[in-house]
């Protein structure tokens, strides 16, 4: 099928005053079993993936939504593989839009039109999906080079009519006769199957027609010693036909006995059927009454229904609406509670240290380390010191020693 006759198609399948628009699915299913088929999907689809065969109208009616979508992926995946374009093998576990949006990619590549929304594929069935694979399988066809031929009846032969003979058969209609009024207790030496009498009309036949000659043939047979040759000869013609189990007569017999007790167990089922038809009028009538009496008992606990149904549905949107306040101030609450927990925490760490007498211990170690490090340095400090006074002393005597001589 074209590829605008498909269209055509799926327009109808959008006009909802169409009569047959339930029936578009089958027939478009019907035309992608026959692509399919062309194009050998049974050993490179089915086999191939290990996929299990699906029926004719598999897509057209909802049957397993995730098997099915499955399907449709892995299919449409396959034709496009056809095509000789890459196409990676959708999986059970994908995400579904993300699949939808690959194929629909690869159909828009092959320059098919999508008019409807993508999420009317995450089915797997329907005339949407069939609609995208129809148009794979073409393009997968035109890639191939398959071309639709007009079929091709098949020569009928004339078969010519053989004449049948007319002495044969009146031969075979008198040995009839004979064989109904003949008793069937005789001897079983002079008995003569059906297949032999086929056999005897067969040999008349050749017979006579071996006995044929161009030229007209006279009798010279005495008509009196014809007959008496025939009283002769008649009783020792005796056809008894045994009976045979695939004989159609034997069942005309059981039929017409089935019938006759058919008819006996109507006459006396009918008389109760019809007692029992009666009984449920009577009780559909007498449940009807019930019904409308128990309807107008319910109605008004029906109206008190329905409002306390009303109002809790409005106390329901408010408490969803004060809910998101409470959640908010929850929330603000776990906030505060986390400072709190905190000052708590850091209030009892300064009371420990406080009733702790380490602090004074450690200032005291201190503060004796300070005094042997001032009483260190007052040392040094001295010894600095007498060093100083040494050296000035020094320096004096060599003064005083150097100008002693330049006085004297």
């Amino acid at each position: 099928m074209a590829l605008d006759q498909l269209s055509s198609r799926g327009s109808t399948l959008e006009d909802p005053t169409d009569p047959s628009q339930a029936y578009q699915p089958f027939m478009l299913m019907d035309d992608l079993m026959d692509k399919l088929k062309v194009l050998n999907y049974d050993d490179e689809f089915i086999k191939a993936l290990k996929m299990r065969p699906f029926s004719r109208y598999y897509f057209a009616i909802q049957t397993n939504p995730g098997e099915q979508f499955f399907l449709f992926t892995s299919l449409a995946a396959w034709l496009v593989r056809k095509m000789g374009r890459p196409f990676e093998q959708p999986q059970e576990y994908d995400d579904p839009n993300s699949t939808i949006a690959t194929v629909l990619d690869a159909t828009r590549d092959l320059g098919i039109t999508i008019d409807f929304a993508p999420n009317k594929l995450k089915q797997g069935y329907g005339r949407h999906a069939i609609y995208i694979l129809n148009c794979l399988a073409d393009k997968a066809m035109e890639h191939v080079k398959f071309i639709w031929n007009k079929p091709k009846p098949p020569v009928e032969l004339e078969v010519e009519e053989q004449p049948i003979d007319d002495e044969a058969e009146l031969l075979l209609e008198k040995i009839e006769e004979e064989m109904a009024a003949e008793d069937s207790e005789e001897d079983e030496d002079n008995l003569l199957h059906i297949d032999d009498l086929q056999n005897i009309t067969n040999i008349n036949k050749s017979l006579l027609e071996s006995q044929k000659q161009e030229e007209i043939l006279e009798s010279n047979t005495n008509t009196e010693e014809w007959r008496l040759e025939i009283e002769r000869v008649l009783p020792l013609l005796k056809v008894t036909i045994k009976t045979d189990s695939r004989d159609w007569r034997a069942h005309l017999e059981q039929m017409k006995q089935h019938r006759g007790g058919l008819q006996e167990s109507l006459c006396s089922a009918s008389s109760q059927l019809e007692r029992l038809a009666a009984d449920v009028d009577n009780t559909l009538s007498k449940i009807q009454s019930r019904e409308k009496f128990l309807n107008s008992q319910l109605e008004p606990l029906l109206y008190q229904y329905r409002t306390i149904q009303d109002e809790l549905a409005k106390i329901s949107e408010q408490y969803r609406e004060v809910s998101g306040g409470v959640t908010e101030r929850q929330k603000t609450l776990a906030r505060l509670t986390d400072e709190l927990e905190s000052v708590k925490q850091e209030m009892e760490e300064r009371g420990s240290s406080m009733t702790d007498g380490s602090p004074l211990v450690n200032i005291k170690k201190a503060m004796s380390r300070l005094k042997g490090d001032i009483t260190a340095m007052n040392v040094r400090i001295g010894v600095l010191e007498y060093c100083i006074t040494q050296a000035r002393l020094r320096d004096k005597d060599l003064l005083q020693s150097e100008l002693t001589p330049s006085i004297v």
